[in-house]
C-alpha cells in the first residue's frame, strides 16, 4: 500500500501549472455570453413574446402555449449555435447535488425519414423524470415514479461545455412528484421569496413609500473549499468515500503561524481559479473575489450580491462547475466542512438584504430620518424573527458534516445569537428604554424624528460595526450575514427559512402597529411603540462577545437559548407544530412536505455516519493493522537479532516499548472496530428512524475517536516508508 502513497506523491510534486486561455483582455465582453439573458432573448422574441416572458418572470405569471413554443424555438437556435447538441431540465433534488437527464434536439421525420433538430414549448416546460429514485421521505413509492421538472423562467437558461468538445442547454426547473408535492431546494424557495416580496411590500407602502411595488430578497454567498491533488486524493480512500480524513496526525506546522490566510496564492491553485472564474462569468456569475482561507490548502470565492433564487442557483452550479474544472488541473475540491481534523473546516457564509424595485436596501441605513425610521422597521423585525425562530434556523443547517464544525473554535457555535456591532447595539438599548407613546403625545413640537432620537442612528454603519467570526448570525452595515451554513449545503434551504419567518414576523409587525393607529397614535409613534416591545422581547439573543467562549455556552444556557449540538435534536424542530404550523399557513411546505423532509434529513445523516464507520473499519484492518503488524514484525526480528549477537538489553529496550506500544494500539483498533461494527447492526435493526439516528449519532460514531487516536498514534511509530495513506503534512502542504 505504500507503493500507491509514495507514487501518489511523484505523481503530485511533478504537476505542471495548467495554461489557462483568457478569452479576452474585458469581462463584460463576454460575462453571461453562456445564458439565455434578457439581451439575448430581447434580439431574438417577438415584443410579444419577449413581454411575455419578461412579465412571468416580475410577476410569477404563466406563459402562455403560444409564447412557450416561440421561447423554445430561439432557445433551440441559439443553443445549436452555441455548440449544444442535448438539453436538459437542470434541478435540485433533496440529495444535495443537482440532476440532469440530456436529451438530444435530434429526431426523426416520420414522414420523410430525415433528421431535424426538434425542440417544442412542451419539452420546455415541463419533462418526466422519476421521481421514486430520489430522496422523497416516503411521498413516492417505486410504482409511484413519476415525477415533474417544470421551467423557471426567473433563472436564466444557460449553456454548459462538456469534455468531449459538445455542449448542453441546461433549463433550471422545479421537480415536484405526480400528486405536487416539492421534491427540491427551489420549490418552496420560490414560495417563499414570494411570501416576503408580499409581506415586505405591504409595510413599505403602508408606512414608507407608496412607489415601492415589489420587494426581493438579495443573497452573496462565500463559498470556503480545500484543494488537494487528484493523486493524493485517489491514494485516500476516505477522502473518496466519505470526502474528509478519518485519519490523519496533525503535521508539524499547520495553521498556527497564520501565514496562509490571505497569502500569495499558490501558482497551480490561481491556475484553477481564474480557469473556473472564467467559466463562471460565461454563465453569468459574477464572482468577484478570491483568496487563501485560514486553513493550509483552504481557498474561497465569493460573488457579488443577487436576487435569492438565482444566488442559490449560482452556488448550486458553482460547485459543480468547480469539480468539473479541477479535473482540467488534476485537483479535488473538498466541499466538506471539516475534512482535516485540527485545522479549521469550512463555512458557506450566505450575506442577506432585502431591495425594493425602487433601488433600496432596506437594511441599509440612511442620513434621513424617515429613511432611518423604515431602516429601523425592518432591522428590528429580522432581529426579532431570529429570536422567536432560532430553532429554525439551526434546524436548517444540520448534517453531519456540520455538526464536525459548529462550536469548535473556528466556525459559529451550535447556539444561535445575532450580532450587531456596538454601533446597533446601542441604538436598541436607547430604543428600548424610550419613553412611552402617551409621553411624546403630550410634547410639542412637529419633529417627531428628532424627539424619537431617530436622528442619532448613523448613515454609515459599515463603517461603524465591527465584524464578529464567532456569531452565527451577525449584522454587517447593510445585511445580515448567516455564517453557520455548512459549505456542502444548498443554501435553498436555510434561506427558505429566513424568508418565510421574516415574512411572518412582518405580516405580524403590520397588525401589531395598525392596532396602535386605530387608537389614534400617529404613525411614526406607532411603529416605534412596537419596535420598543421588539427590542425588549429579542434582547437574549443579542450577543457582542466571544461566541467560542464556554462563557457564552453558561451565558446562554442561563438566557434560556437552545444548544442542539447534534444534528438528529436540531432536526426534531422540524416536526414541532409551532413548525409546521408556520410552513402549512403560508403554503411554503404542506404537512406531509415536512415530515418527508425531515425523514430524508435523518436518512441522510445516518447514510453519512454509515460510510463513514465503514471506510473508517475497512481502512483500520486493511490498511492500518495489516501494516502495523509487518513493521512489528521486523522489529521483532531486529531484537532477536540484538540478543543473538550479545547486545545489552538496555540498548534496545526502547526498540521493544515500541513494540508493546504497536500492540496496544493495534489491539485497540481491533477490539474498537469490531464493537463498532456491532454497534452498527444493533442501529440497523432499529426499525424507528429517529431511534436510529441518534444511535448512529451517538454510539456509532463514539468509537470515531477512539479508533483515530490509535491509528494517529500508530502514524508516529511506524517507518514513513511503510505507511500507506498519504500524510497531512502532504495533502494540505503540496500545492
Amino acid at each position: 500500500m505504500a507503493i500507491t502513497r509514495f507514487k501518489a506523491l511523484e505523481l503530485a510534486q511533478s504537476r505542471a501549472t495548467a495554461v489557462v486561455k483568457i478569452p479576452t483582455e474585458k469581462v463584460s465582453d463576454y460575462y453571461g455570453n453562456m445564458t439565455f439573458n434578457d439581451e439575448v432573448m430581447r434580439s431574438l422574441l417577438s415584443p410579444e413574446a419577449y413581454l411575455k416572458i419578461t412579465t412571468a418572470i416580475n410577476t410569477g405569471s404563466k406563459i402562455d402555449r403560444d409564447a412557450a413554443d416561440e421561447v423554445a424555438a430561439a432557445m433551440k437556435s441559439w443553443a445549436i449555435s452555441k455548440g449544444a447538441t442535448h438539453y436538459t431540465h437542470w434541478f435540485q433534488p433533496l440529495t444535495g447535488t443537482t440532476a440532469e437527464k440530456h436529451d438530444s434536439f435530434f429526431d426523426i421525420d416520420l414522414s420523410t425519414g430525415k433528421a431535424v433538430e426538434k425542440f417544442k414549448g412542451s419539452a420546455l416546460v415541463q419533462q418526466e423524470p422519476d421521481a421514486s429514485s430520489f430522496p422523497n421521505g416516503g411521498i413516492r413509492s417505486t410504482f409511484e415514479a413519476r415525477g415533474y421538472t417544470g421551467w423557471d423562467p426567473s433563472s436564466p437558461a444557460f449553456i454548459m461545455e462538456n469534455a468531449a468538445g459538445t455542449a448542453t442547454l441546461c433549463i433550471p426547473s422545479v421537480f415536484v412528484s405526480y400528486t405536487g408535492e416539492a421534491l427540491d431546494y427551489k420549490t418552496p424557495l420560490l414560495k417563499s421569496i414570494e411570501l416576503i416580496d408580499k409581506a415586505a411590500t405591504a409595510v413599505v407602502k403602508e408606512y414608507f413609500n407608496r412607489d415601492v411595488t415589489k420587494v426581493v430578497p438579495t443573497v452573496g454567498i462565500e463559498q470556503e473549499y480545500f484543494l488537494v491533488d487528484e493523486a493524493l486524493y485517489n491514494a485516500r480512500p476516505d477522502l473518496m468515500m466519505a470526502g474528509r480524513t478519518v485519519f490523519g496526525h496533525a503535521p508539524a506546522k499547520g495553521q498556527q503561524l497564520e501565514d496562509h490566510y490571505f497569502g500569495s496564492i499558490p501558482t497551480r491553485v490561481n491556475a484553477f481559479m481564474v480557469d473556473f472564474e472564467i467559466e463562471a462569468l460565461k454563465l453569468g456569475m459574477p464572482v468577484r473575489t478570491r483568496h487563501n482561507e485560514v486553513a493550509p490548502a483552504q481557498f474561497e470565492v465569493a460573488p457579488t450580491f443577487e436576487e435569492a433564487n438565482l444566488a442559490c442557483d449560482h452556488n448550486a452550479l458553482l460547485m459543480d462547475l468547480m469539480s468539473k474544472v479541477a479535473v482540467k488541473h488534476k485537483l479535488k475540491v473538498l466541499f466538506h466542512e471539516k475534512p482535516f481534523a485540527g485545522i479549521n473546516g469550512s463555512g458557506k457564509h450566505n450575506n442577506w438584504a432585502l431591495g425594493t424595485d425602487t433601488g433600496v436596501n432596506l437594511l441599509g441605513p440612511s442620513s434621513k430620518p424617515k429613511e432611518n425610521l423604515r431602516f429601523l422597521t425592518f432591522f428590528v423585525n429580522v432581529v426579532k424573527a431570529v429570536h422567536d425562530n432560532a430553532d429554525l434556523l439551526r434546524a436548517s443547517i444540520a448534517s453531519s458534516g456540520n455538526e464536525h464544525r459548529l462550536g469548535a473554535n473556528e466556525a459559529p457555535p451550535a447556539i444561535v445569537s445575532v450580532f450587531l456591532g456596538s454601533t446597533m447595539n446601542n441604538v436598541l438599548d436607547d430604543l428600548e428604554n424610550m419613553k412611552d407613546i402617551e409621553e411624546f403625545q403630550l410634547e410639542k413640537g412637529d419633529n417627531v424624528y428628532l424627539k424619537l432620537g431617530i436622528n442619532k442612528i448613523p448613515s454609515l454603519i459599515l463603517d461603524n460595526t465591527d465584524r464578529n467570526r464567532t456569531s452565527p448570525f451577525a449584522f454587517t452595515g447593510n445585511k445580515f450575514e448567516f455564517r453557520a451554513v455548512g459549505s456542502s449545503a444548498n443554501s435553498a434551504a436555510p434561506m427558505t427559512i429566513l424568508n418565510t419567518i421574516v415574512a411572518n414576523q412582518l405580516i405580524l409587525f403590520r397588525k401589531e402597529v395598525d392596532a396602535v393607529l386605530e387608537k389614534g397614535v400617529k404613525k411614526e409613534l406607532a411603529i416605534m411603540d412596537v419596535l420598543k416591545r421588539y427590542a425588549k422581547e429579542s434582547k437574549k439573543i443579542r450577543f457582542e462577545g466571544n461566541g467560542y467562549s464556554d462563557e457564552w455556552v453558561e451565558e446562554a444556557a442561563k438566557r434560556g437559548l437552545s444548544n442542539m449540538k447534534t444534528t438528529p435534536e436540531a432536526l426534531l424542530v422540524y416536526t414541532r407544530p409551532e413548525s409546521i404550523e408556520l410552513f402549512t399557513k403560508y403554503g411554503i411546505y404542506s404537512k406531509e412536505e415536512m415530515h418527508a423532509r425531515y425523514e430524508i434529513e435523518l436518512e441522510n445523516y445516518i447514510k453519512k455516519i454509515q460510510i463513514e464507520s465503514r471506510v473508517l473499519g475497512d481502512m483500520a484492518i486493511n490498511h492500518i493493522v495489516s501494516t502495523s503488524l509487518k513493521y512489528q514484525t521486523q522489529l521483532v526480528e531486529n531484537v532477536k537479532g540484538q540478543k543473538e549477537i550479545g547486545i545489552d538489553p538496555q540498548y534496545f529496550a526502547p526498540t521493544v516499548e515500541m513494540i508493546k506500544k504497536i500492540s496496544e494500539y493495534t489491539s485497540k483498533i481491533v477490539l474498537l472496530q469490531n464493537d463498532m461494527t456491532e454497534a452498527r447492526k444493533e442501529a440497523n435493526n432499529v426499525e424507528n428512524i429517529e431511534e436510529r439516528a441518534f444511535l448512529y449519532g451517538s454510539k456509532v460514531k463514539g468509537y470515531f475517536e477512539d479508533i483515530r487516536y490509535a491509528v494517529d498514534k500508530l502514524e508516529l511509530i511506524i517507518d514513513d516508508d511503510e505507511w500507506p495513506l498519504p500524510k497531512y503534512r502532504e495533502l494540505l502542504m503540496i500545492k
